[in-house]
């Protein structure tokens, strides 16, 4: 697609063939009725018996199945018209509205889209000082509007040209083949269920020209922006738009919520002393809920607006994308320091015990920003010009919180859970990535290393290159080679006096024979071998040994005191793990 062919595409031409299609189809529709009524119904009536009578009936049954195939097909070829209609004619005015805009600003835009500018301030044709930012923008709209056109050529070619192929060969007479092609047309109009196939997801949004895509990001937000599958720049306008309402939707709730009931019930009402009001209760428990839930979301929105120190803002660098963000259980948030898709190396971090909506916005999202940068320095130092990260953080699941569901972190079920919605959110980030396959580095903290350690038990295992377990329980597993990636892509971080990753078995905390079996396994720890010990079989990495009070949060140099724990990651995110600073398991 060139820029000529383009701006003088006739759109109006493709809805008059739309148009003629409707018109052939309705004359068909038509006559189908008609044969009906003087064919098959004056046969049926006829009184007409025997052997030849069952097979003419049945021949004519069969042709009224036929003809009603051939109406449909006819119908999905007018929707395929109107649908290119739609899509020429959109990237068809974002390229004019490109054009025009150089021509405002004064910059020539050749057949080729090259542009070219006036740099005399004395010429009545001066474009001015800010020329070539100008030109690059416009460059890049017209380019886009370009690939918006071919987008819409080729999937609208695609499903013409199958429908075409159906009419000559005679398969479009087939009622399974229409009912097929009836599908896959109504499947463009809806939003895939959430849990379908990322591979599925992403062939669905490639079918749609882009401006159908467009329109489901608008109608459709929340289901778009949380679909494994979609791309990430994608995904990333739609939760802001999600966000937006979930906020709303908070504030919504919490006006309408009502005058706070008296909390104690009196004396009267009682026949004794005073009592809490279980109105009061009920009341506060829900107002409790909607204010931890707001509190999350606004942290999500200051992070995305830059509004912390560290980071954000719709200008940061490197760029933050929300990649996921949902109300269930806990709440969900999946930010991005980076383009996933487009970066060589991908990180993923799953954080553990006590992470939190509000937490991740605040603070935790922070986590996965020096991860970025300490892979960004070790790309460099190792010749990776230009570096090419992006660190994912991943709160998609319900982590375990001591206050109030202590004993949740004994469990396993947040992480089986946990687990298979990671994977396929990594499975999403393989399908979308542009170009050669990008490094992966799937990495799991504290109780997130046993949701990592579930991820890798899906059918298929975790699609990625290398694992990176720090103050880990334990990953329900008693080998890395279990892990499916090799145990020498298994990476374990384990501070000295970290608390949770020394957490006893649960057989030397139970005794009887439990105790018995855990003596017999001296390495293991709550969910597994401890993944820092030598029968384990990753590859330690050096860390500070930290204290009781600090070490399991000094992996990612929260506190910096984490020593070389956080170079090391950045080092094995990068892909130069064979560098890290070893230390020998325990």
């Amino acid at each position: 697609m060139d820029i000529k062919t383009l701006y003088d595409a006739n759109v109006i031409n493709i809805t008059i063939a739309k148009n003629a299609f409707d018109a052939l189809y309705s004359a068909f529709g038509r006559h189908i009725e008609s044969w009906q009524h003087e064919v098959a119904d004056r046969l049926a009536n006829s009184h007409w018996t025997g052997t030849a009578s069952d097979h003419a009936q049945a021949r004519i049954r069969f042709l009224g199945t036929e003809l009603q195939s051939a109406h449909t097909e006819l119908d999905l070829i007018s929707k395929a018209l109107a649908d290119a209609a739609e899509g020429i004619a959109a990237a068809q005015a974002h390229l004019i509205s490109a054009l025009d805009d150089a021509k405002t600003h004064k910059l020539t835009v050749a057949a080729d889209g090259g542009i070219t500018w006036d740099n005399d301030p004395n010429s009545a044709n001066f474009a001015g000082t800010d020329a070539e930012s100008q030109a690059k923008q416009i460059q890049a709209r017209i380019t886009a509007a370009l690939n918006e056109a071919d987008h819409a050529d080729q999937t609208i070619s695609a499903r013409l040209g199958h429908l075409a192929t159906n009419a000559s060969n005679g398969t479009g007479l087939d009622s399974a083949t229409v009912q097929a092609d009836t599908d896959a047309a109504n499947a463009l109009q809806q939003v895939p269920a959430a849990g379908t196939d990322p591979n599925s997801v992403k062939a669905w949004w490639n079918g749609l020209t882009d401006a159908q895509q467009q329109r489901m990001v608008l109608n459709h937000p929340d289901q778009v922006g949380n679909l494994d599958g979609i791309p990430a720049a994608v995904r990333h306008q739609a939760n802001r738009t999600n966000l937006a309402n979930l906020i709303q939707d908070r504030n919504t709730q919490l006006a309408n919520l009502g005058p706070e009931p008296p909390k104690m019930l009196s004396v009267a009402e009682t026949n004794g002393g005073p009592v809490e009001n279980p109105d009061y209760t009920a009341w506060k428990r829900k107002r409790d809920a909607l204010r931890t839930s707001l509190d999350g979301f606004q942290s999500i929105q200051k992070r995305i607006d830059g509004k912390f120190d560290d980071g954000g803002g719709p200008n940061s660098d490197p760029p933050l994308l929300l990649l996921g963000i949902g109300d269930q259980g806990q709440g969900r948030a999946i930010l991005s320091w980076g383009d996933p898709d487009k970066a060589r190396n991908v990180s993923s971090l799953v954080p553990g015990l006590n992470s939190t909506l509000a937490g991740a916005g605040a603070g935790d999202a922070s986590t996965a920003k020096r991860i970025y940068q300490s892979a960004t320095t070790a790309a460099t130092a190792n010749g990776d010009v230009p570096p090419s990260i992006a660190s994912v953080f991943w709160l998609g699941y319900d982590a375990p919180q001591l206050e109030g569901t202590g004993s949740s972190v004994l469990f396993q079920d947040r992480a089986e859970e946990g687990g298979a919605a990671y994977n396929k959110f990594l499975t999403g980030l393989r399908a979308t990535h542009e170009g050669a396959p990008a490094h992966m580095t799937a990495q799991g903290h504290s109780y997130g290393s046993l949701v990592v350690g579930k991820a890798t038990q899906q059918p298929g295992g975790l699609p990625v290159d290398d694992i990176v377990l720090v103050g880990s329980p334990g990953v329900g597993v008693d080998k890395a080679t279990q892990l499916g990636i090799g145990a020498d892509h298994v990476y374990v971080g384990t501070a000295k006096y970290d608390p949770v990753a020394a957490a006893p078995s649960p057989g030397m905390l139970l005794g009887g024979w439990a105790a018995v079996e855990a003596f017999t396994n001296p390495d293991g720890s709550w969910h597994g071998t401890d993944p820092a010990s030598q029968s384990f079989g990753g590859q330690r990495f050096s860390v500070a040994d930290g204290s009781v009070t600090d070490s399991h949060d000094n992996y990612f140099g929260k506190h910096a005191k984490g020593g070389d724990s956080l170079p090391n990651i950045g080092k094995i995110v990068s892909g130069h793990g064979n560098t890290i600073t070893r230390e020998d398991p325990r």
